[in-house]
Parts: C-alpha cells; sequence; structure tokens
C-alpha cells in the first residue's frame, strides 16, 4: 500500500510544480499582485473604506489566500530548497507579514503588508537581475561609503570649528554640521539658504563649500553609480558567457558525433571491401 502511495505523491508533487512553472500561472499571480498593490492604495482613502471597505478587504482577503496557496504548494514541490532560495524566502516572508493578527503587540507589522507589492521583483527576471546586481556591488558602495563618511567627518569638525561661533543653528555641533552638510550634498536650499549667510560673514568660505559639493555630490555620488553599472554590466558578460559556453558545448558534442559517424562509416566500408574482396 505504501510503496504505491509513494510514486504518486511523487507524481502530484511534480504536477504541482509544473503547474507553478505554467507561463498563465506566472501571469495571473503578476496580475494579483498588481491587484492588491492597488487594493492596498485604495485602503488609505477613508471615504472610500466608508463606501466600500467590506469589499476591498474582502478581495484583499483572496488574493492573500490565493498567495498563501502558491507558498504552500511551493514548500511541497521544493522541500528544504525552498528556503534556501533567497527570493523563495523573500516571497515566504512577506506573504507571512500579512498573516500578523491585525491587534496585539505585533499589530504594527500590518503596516508592511504593503511589502507584498515587492513580489513583483520575483515574477519579472529584468527586476530580479537589477537587484541582484545592487547586491553584486554592496562591498564596492560600502567602500565608497566609507570613503564619503570620512570626507563627512573631516568636513564638519573644519565646518564647526570655523563656522560653530557664527552660526550655532546650522554649524554649532558635529552633529548639526554632519546634518547640514548632508542637506549641502543634496542641494536643497544650499546657496541661499545656507552658503551666501555664511560667504557674506566669512567671504573666504566659498572655498570650503565649492569642492565639497564638487566631491560630495557630483564625484561620490557618481562613483556609486558607476559601480552599480558595472556590476550589472558584469552580470551581463556573465550571461552571455553562459550562453556561449553551451553553445561551444553543443557544438563541440555535436563535432564529436559526426567524428563517431565517420569513423562508423569508414569501417562499414572496409568491411564492405573486404567481404566484396572475398
Amino acid at each position: 500500500m505504501s510503496s504505491n502511495a509513494l510514486p504518486e505523491v511523487s507524481s502530484f508533487r511534480y504536477k504541482a510544480g509544473h503547474f507553478l512553472q505554467r507561463t498563465s500561472v506566472q501571469r495571473s499571480l503578476l496580475a494579483l499582485i498588481l491587484l492588491n498593490a492597488v487594493l492596498l492604495g485604495l485602503e488609505t482613502s477613508s471615504a472610500l473604506m466608508q463606501v466600500a471597505g467590506t469589499a476591498l478587504r474582502l478581495v484583499d482577503s483572496v488574493i492573500l489566500a490565493v498567495f498563501v496557496v502558491e507558498i504552500g504548494l511551493r514548500i511541497y514541490v521544493h522541500r528544504l530548497a525552498f528556503f534556501k532560495d533567497a527570493w523563495s524566502l523573500f516571497d515566504f516572508i512577506v506573504v507571512g507579514i500579512a498573516l500578523v493578527p491585525a491587534s496585539g503587540p505585533f499589530a504594527v507589522l500590518r503596516a508592511l503588508r504593503v511589502l507584498r507589492v515587492l513580489r513583483v521583483l520575483t515574477f519579472v527576471p529584468s527586476m530580479r537581475k537589477i537587484v541582484g546586481a545592487l547586491v553584486k556591488s554592496l562591498n564596492g558602495m560600502l567602500s565608497i561609503a566609507m570613503v564619503l563618511g570620512l570626507v563627512y567627518y573631516v568636513a564638519a569638525v573644519m565646518v564647526t570649528k570655523l563656522f560653530g561661533e557664527a552660526f550655532p543653528e546650522w554649524f554649532g555641533s558635529l552633529g548639526a554640521s554632519l546634518y547640514t552638510l548632508f542637506q549641502i550634498m543634496t542641494l536643497e536650499s544650499w546657496s541661499m539658504g545656507i552658503a551666501r549667510p555664511v560667504i557674506a560673514e566669512f567671504p573666504y568660505a566659498w572655498a570650503f563649500f565649492v569642492p565639497f559639493i564638487l566631491i560630495a555630490t557630483f564625484t561620490m555620488l557618481n562613483l556609486f553609480i558607476a559601480v552599480i553599472v558595472n556590476a550589472v554590466q558584469s552580470m551581463h558578460d556573465e550571461e552571455h558567457q553562459e550562453e556561449h559556453d553551451a553553445a561551444q558545448t553543443a557544438q563541440q558534442q555535436l563535432l564529436l558525433q559526426m567524428q563517431q559517424l565517420q569513423q562508423e562509416l569508414a569501417a562499414l566500408r572496409a568491411d564492405l571491401h573486404k567481404s566484396t574482396a572475398e
């Protein structure tokens, strides 16, 4: 009895995995994710919730139930391998957060339901590539961030000593200076709001602000972009290299098969000549 049940279970697992991989199923799940994103946005409207709140919550619950079934099937099909895949684990956490009760100590996590929208990344390969490139570039970005932090610290100490007494609100302490320099880096009201008043009091201050903006805003941020673009290009090259290697392997196998056929034909001809001579 048990020996007959095992093939049935294995067959059902194969069918379930094949069903989840269907293009129509993948597109349907993607459509549900996008619909769920729209519903979560509509729930932010108090007036709309008073009119159709029950219907919106019902549709949201149905979509969540579909996601739970999908995750359950994927766990059943892949078993422990499911939790070894980063994207599958991400889907599991995002869907699990939506199951947190609306009351109690973990009710605040209900606000994270909107993270379900990020499941779009799982279903769109091009988006997965971008996220993969970001993860791959973390080491380079961390190095740039450390250099930028060092520049910030040195600049903050300088402006605190130079302009702290005259402008205590902006440069009165190391923390205030760091925040002001961050505002300057974002170019938000840096000239009329900060630089010009300081230059009016200290005419030489332009010699600090201009190089700082050139270094922190243009140079460093462009380095961040360069690292990410390089990671994307590296992933693109790796994919093409894999395709090229696969094509070369297939070509080599084909040549090997042709050589074997030629050898067999040569052997058949030799046998034919031998039998004719006899």
